[in-house]
């Protein structure tokens, strides 16, 4: 890099792009990236302290809290609710939404404290997704219904991943950027601007393991990416790492597609529309990329209630169409089209041969 610019830099220039602005928006992005710190302090020392482990307590989404899902979450109630600038919190962990003291903001926060906790024991990857909206209510405490918003409503959204190094991603709706911490002078800096996601990639990651579960398109969708076939780059390579964060991470810089489909055990799908879906496909596509739950942009999706569930189709937008195709029943594998002339062929030999 030519110079060094911290993640508070970028966001106050992109702040100058709107002569209006009052700072307050920079603020909360400023407030969410202290957040981040405090979990990364956490992450980093999660062997070292007593943060491994369950918690023995099951969550509002019916699984095992672990310790570091409890702490996470406390961390950015904490860094981000004592501030006055957000009128209402909503996290995966809370049942309910959370009141700040100072409920007199403008924005709505949603968080996902920490996606993919599970694989914390074993020192994978995990990550932390935000999202950020104006309230909708006037006056006095912000009130659930200023969480249920489309995603389009979105004035910025991130995550940050914790791995070999640790790095911020976020979007306020001017492309996407990156920022890496430097751990010796404590910040993040930009170390992926503009990022653009490949219109097709060459990884499809999904839970294999749930394949029985899957209906037909989906399966047809994966014996279609094991073909061999060198004019569409087929067959993809398979990577799955259990972490929603980290798998969106890896397609959105190298190309590819991450499912989570609906299945027969869960039909209504399995990620949470508010604090995965939303801030991941608002980034996704301001990539360029494509995000939809297999028949609707997921961002023009209604919300219900707060820990609504949906399946997500995400990533390089050539690669969720034709996925989309399998799963609405509209594309069959290629082996099958050639098969049915042959059938056919086969079938008027058989019957000049009955003739004669």
């Amino acid at each position: 890099m030519s110079e060094l610019i911290t993640i508070e830099r970028h966001i106050l220039e992109q702040q100058r792009r709107f002569p209006s602005a009052t700072g307050e928006f920079s603020q909360l992005l400023a407030d969410v990236t202290f957040a981040a710190k405090l979990v990364r302090a956490e992450v980093i020392r999660a062997g070292l302290v007593d943060v491994l482990g369950s918690a023995g307590i099951i969550n509002t989404q019916g699984e095992e809290q672990k310790k570091l899902d409890q702490s996470a979450n406390e961390k950015f109630i904490k860094a981000i609710g004592h501030h006055g600038r957000f009128a209402v919190m909503a996290s995966e962990e809370n049942e309910d939404i959370i009141t700040p003291p100072d409920s007199s903001g403008k924005y709505v926060l949603l968080f996902d404290p920490l996606d993919g906790s599970s694989n914390i024991d074993a020192n994978a990857t995990v990550g932390s997704i935000f999202s950020i909206y104006r309230r909708k209510s006037t006056s006095g405490a912000g009130t659930v219904q200023d969480c249920l918003q489309k995603g389009s409503e979105q004035v910025a959204a991130g995550y940050v991943i914790f791995g070999s190094s640790v790095m911020l991603v976020y979007t306020t709706g001017q492309g996407v950027h990156g920022f890496t911490y430097d751990p010796t002078i404590g910040e993040f800096l930009l170390s992926h601007e503009n990022i653009q996601t490949p219109k097709r990639g060459k990884i499809y990651s999904m839970n294999e393991g749930y394949y029985r579960y899957f209906f037909d398109g989906i399966k047809k969708y994966i014996k279609y990416l094991q073909q061999e076939d060198k004019a569409s780059g087929r067959p993809y390579s398979a990577r799955y790492i259990g972490s929603l964060v980290a798998d969106f991470h890896r397609n959105l810089l190298y190309g590819g597609v991450f499912i989570y489909p609906r299945t027969k055990k869960a039909p209504e799908g399995k990620l949470r529309l508010l604090y995965e879906a939303n801030p991941l496909a608002f980034i996704c596509e301001q990539a360029g990329g494509r995000a939809t739950d297999g028949y609707t942009r997921i961002m023009d999706i209604v919300p219900e209630k707060l820990h609504q569930r949906i399946p997500l189709f995400i990533g390089s937008e050539e690669d969720v169409r034709i996925a989309e195709e399998f799963e609405q029943g509209l594309r069959e594998l290629e082996h099958d089209r050639e098969l049915i002339p042959n059938m056919l062929a086969e079938v008027a030999r058989a019957e000049k041969t009955l003739v004669k």
